[in-house]
């Protein structure tokens, strides 16, 4: 939804009050809402059919993770979906309903970058340190890093239901958030800066062990396993940082009044939620392995074509030798 700037509200609005929601945008948060959920059932599904491939105990840890972290993708294009019709269908809201709403938007938001983030961990540890990794790290830890960072996340979503803090309406009205632009509470600030400085830590930490366990795998054997889980890991941070870093950025640039800005950065987000199973999907082993066969192949006809010329051009067998030669050369990789 378009204002002009004479005409915009503030961007935190009483969670009482709401403003009148067009409906220009239904179509746009049914579809991204669909898709993501479609996208996620499809990575999981994949994920199970593949599961034989990651019963040995180094990878059933990032397996977990990754089924974690694909439904907290399916639960925050759900749950916050939902809301959302919610508030295009129903004339009059409650004022619980935003505090609600808020809280699955910070405990949804968390989630995909603290499991990323342990992903990503997970991978440098088994990189660089495989024998303590073999003998130390098991599903069970992994079972329990899970529940540790879904407890994190929610302990920090649920702070203003006890009145540390509150949720309220955000421009244009069809999303709830932490007041992170108007003058707000010590409480709000705190809470604000918290959400901002987990989400950018958990990126950082994420882009770190990345650059370690990629240059550990430069100098070592390369396991194409490990390249395999690094190719999707790199992906997801990158996507990750695009992604989320403008929003989590802006929220901690707080009192600041640029209503367009703010509600771009939360749609890049969202976003993060729907390439992350993409991500998996075409950086699986047999789609890249089946990639590769095909530039092969297109390589190699290229090349039969250009030494198919060669030979016609070249008089003489010197030309039909060096074209031979060639052709040898290439079949024998």
């Amino acid at each position: 939804m378009k204002m002009n700037s004479s005409e915009q509200p503030s961007t935190s609005l009483n969670s009482s009050t709401w403003p009148p929601i067009s409906s220009s945008g239904l179509g746009m948060s049914c579809f991204t809402m669909t898709f993501g959920a479609v996208s996620n059932i499809t990575a999981l599904g994949i994920l199970v059919k593949s599961r034989v491939r990651f019963r040995r105990q180094s990878k059933a840890p990032f397996l977990l993770l990754t089924v974690a972290l694909l439904m907290a993708d399916f639960g925050s294009h759900v749950i916050p979906g939902a809301f959302v019709l919610y508030l295009y269908k129903q004339a009059e809201k409650q004022p619980t309903f935003c505090q609600i709403f808020g809280a699955c938007m910070v405990f949804f938001g968390l989630c995909p970058l603290l499991l990323g983030c342990a992903m990503a961990m997970e991978r440098c540890v088994a990189i660089t340190k495989p024998f303590f990794h073999a003998t130390v790290v098991t599903v069970t830890h992994a079972r329990r890093v899970v529940l540790f960072l879904a407890s994190l996340a929610l302990m920090l979503a649920v702070l203003p239901l006890f009145a540390v803090g509150t949720y309220s309406a955000q421009f244009p009205g069809t999303w709830c958030f932490l007041p992170i632009h108007d003058t707000q509470s010590t409480a709000n600030t705190s809470l604000a800066l918290a959400f901002s400085g987990l989400g950018l830590t958990a990126l950082t930490l994420s882009l770190l062990c990345n650059i370690l366990s990629g240059v550990v795998l430069l100098k070592a054997r390369i396991n194409p396993h490990n390249v395999n889980m690094m190719a999707q890991l790199v992906a997801i941070t990158v996507v990750s940082c695009v992604c989320w870093s403008p929003f989590l950025v802006s929220a901690t640039l707080l009192d600041h009044r640029i209503y367009g800005f703010t509600l771009l950065c939360l749609r890049m987000a969202s976003w993060n939620q729907i390439l992350d199973p993409w991500v998996y999907i075409l950086l699986r082993r047999a789609v890249v392995s089946r990639a590769l066969k095909m530039e092969k192949s297109l390589t190699s006809a290229g090349l039969n074509k250009w030494l198919s010329c060669w030979w016609r051009l070249t008089p003489g067998m010197g030309g039909a030798s060096l074209a031979g030669t060639l052709f040898n050369m290439e079949y024998r990789k």
